[in-house]
């Protein structure tokens, strides 16, 4: 019972987060969350001293140096390690009304996750995720998103561990997405123009030809109105 351990750990000794979230094996951001009354509500805490845990010594070694690893005492029966099944993680009777929720956390806020690695994570079934994310599940409107390592049906190590597998395959993914765009030698080959002349404008010489045009026409206007004035200057 690593949470139990870690409430007394937290209530009764003055380590650090660090020694505990070692010495438990949870995130230290979880003891953090014990220390603030935020996680591990209504769990009572366990004595690792009396459940055979830690000797006397080794906390009270620990207590004097924060950088100390706390380890085991040494069991005097030796028990077999049950070995964890495949398929998705066993959720108490009571926290099972609590995965619609996290289920819309982890949508939210990590998209990436396949479904998969949401079963793993808080053991539910892929019809109830496909339900969520369609908005379609029977209490979809009174569904509030909520961090599945507060509400105790994941640790953060295990979260972690899950979002780090996949962002590995997000850079492939993003990769066959760009794979539509234009080649690198057709965005950025230099436009041509005239020798010396780099940056030119292509169009530029044909303004100034429409320019020279215009000033011609404008003043051979102006000749056919003078002229009309000239000859009436003349009569007079």
């Amino acid at each position: 019972m690593p949470k139990a351990t870690a409430v007394w750990l937290v209530e009764n000794t003055s380590l650090t987060f660090e020694q505990i979230a070692e010495f438990c094996k949870l995130h230290p951001l979880e003891v953090r969350g014990i220390a603030d009354g935020e996680v591990a509500a209504g769990i009572k805490g366990l004595d690792p001293i009396t459940s055979g845990q830690l000797t006397r010594e080794e906390l009270e070694r620990a207590a004097k140096d924060p950088n100390h690893h706390l380890r085991l005492a040494e069991r005097k029966v030796k028990v077999p390690e049950i070995k964890r099944t495949k398929g998705p993680r066993y959720t108490p009777v009571s926290k099972r009304q609590d995965r619609p929720n996290a289920i819309l956390w982890l949508l939210r806020n990590h998209p990436e996750l396949k479904d998969a690695q949401i079963i793993r994570l808080i053991g539910t079934t892929k019809s109830t995720i496909a339900q969520i994310r369609d908005r379609t599940h029977w209490n979809a409107q009174t569904l509030t998103p909520i961090d599945p390592v507060s509400l105790g049906l994941s640790s953060q190590i295990d979260l972690d561990f899950e979002v780090a597998r996949a962002a590995k395959d997000r850079p492939a993914a993003l990769a066959e997405a760009g794979s539509t765009l234009l080649p690198a030698e057709e965005t950025t080959a230099p436009e041509a123009a005239p020798s010396g002349q780099p940056f030119a404008d292509m169009s530029k010489p044909k303004r100034e030809e429409e320019a020279a045009i215009d000033v011609d026409s404008v003043f051979a206007k102006l000749k056919q109105l003078k002229r009309p004035a000239d000859e009436d200057g003349d009569e007079d």
